[in-house]
């Protein structure tokens, strides 16, 4: 009994050790960007009203591949199609995969052309159920983007909004960056609801996981914040949120400050995040 007992034991270290140098191995793979995952998520059970339009593929990344070395100049239009940020792309996970490139050149679920925005110079439509956001100049699609969204407990509001105020370095008085003790950077912040409990909701740059992830606000790609707070992606390239805000606020004064606006856009957010439960009435 005592020999059995042993063996046991025995084969539970071993075990423990073989489980720990696999962890291990796997997180060693990982680029700078995605800190210290060593669990798969998957993007491929993340519904968007748009999928069905596009067949695609799910497919696990393995260890070493990344969005520019399978796909070129292409993997920018894979990481919209995901909604997703290559700090976020790592070895394990799932992702769409188109079947044939091409039916993504250029991806944007939004619609040319807005009808309810032809009399509007400047008008952002936010789609939740897409994950996208859409920027019409009357009524004419100039600029698309995948966001990330509120998550539970935190839902992007939906209505009929506009745009109060503007910050290019604005940053969260909530709320601090993951494992980092500093408030979290809000870069190219506009300003669309403010809440009962006085809490405003912005669109800004923000980090893009592929699924709705924030506290209520609407974030989109800043890869050159992402880069001065993470050091990834080492080339920075998508700028979502500073062509909006620029767009924004173009006929504006900017000295980089904090400003209200009493006349800006109107912004349109529709439908339901995906993986979301429905806000209760």
């Amino acid at each position: 009994m005592r020999d059995v007992k042993k063996i046991i034991r025995e084969f539970s270290v071993l075990s423990f050790f073989l489980v720990l140098g696999f962890l291990l191995l796997f997180s060693s793979g990982l680029p700078g960007n995605a800190g210290a995952r060593t669990t798969a998520h998957s993007l491929c059970h993340l519904g968007h009203t748009s999928d069905v339009l596009i067949p695609w593929n799910c497919r696990r990344l393995l260890k070493g591949e990344t969005l520019e070395g399978l796909f070129g100049n292409r993997w920018e239009d894979v990481a919209r199609f995901n909604r997703i940020d290559r700090r976020h792309v790592y070895p394990g996970i799932y992702l769409k995969i188109p079947k044939q490139i091409d039916d993504i050149r250029d991806y944007t679920p939004m619609p040319r052309r807005y009808e309810m925005a032809v009399s509007e110079e400047k008008f952002i439509l936010i789609d939740l159920s897409e994950q996208f956001l859409g920027a019409y100049e009357y009524g004419q699609l100039i600029f698309s983007a995948p966001i990330a969204t509120g998550a539970n407990e935190n839902m992007t509001p939906v209505g009929e909004f506009r745009i109060t105020a503007y910050n290019r370095k604005h940053k969260s008085s909530l709320y601090s960056m993951e494992n980092k003790d500093e408030l979290y950077p809000m870069t190219y912040a506009l300003r669309f609801y403010i809440d009962r409990d006085g809490v405003g909701y912005w669109i800004h740059g923000r980090d893009l996981p592929g699924y709705p992830a924030s506290h209520g606000c609407v974030g989109l790609y800043d890869e050159t914040m992402q880069y001065a707070y993470y050091n990834y992606p080492e080339k920075p390239e998508l700028d979502d949120a500073r062509i909006l805000f620029e767009w924004v606020t173009s006929s504006f004064p900017d000295d980089g400050g904090y400003h209200t606006v009493q006349d800006g856009p109107r912004v349109l957010i529709v439908g339901q995040a995906p993986g979301t439960r429905p806000r209760s009435k």
